[in-house]
């Protein structure tokens, strides 16, 4: 089971619409059941980090994470989805 943390400036507007993106493209992978994402925001992040396999955030990444960082910012914009969506299937199968 691998533990997403998903982060924004709030946790709840930006986080929650990649949640989504991001929990149906792994589904589509066949990962279903095999995830879990929480969502926190970015402030939250380098102290929750340590607790996760990595971090997809809608921010640059935060000072002092414990865990590897996936830009979301793609899937927002629509540009660059493939090459964020690669890195996290890439963390999923380690």
């Amino acid at each position: 089971m691998k533990k997403i943390l998903l982060a924004c400036g709030s946790g709840i507007c930006t986080s929650t619409a990649v949640h989504q993106k991001v929990a149906k493209m792994l589904d589509d992978k066949g990962y279903s059941g095999k995830y879990e994402i929480t969502q926190c925001k970015v402030s939250e992040a380098p102290s929750k980090s340590a607790n996760f396999d990595f971090l997809v955030a809608t921010t640059m990444a935060p000072a002092g994470l414990q865990c590897p960082y996936v830009n979301g910012i793609p899937y927002l914009t629509g540009v660059g989805t493939e090459a964020a969506e690669a890195e996290i299937l890439r963390l999923m199968a380690e």
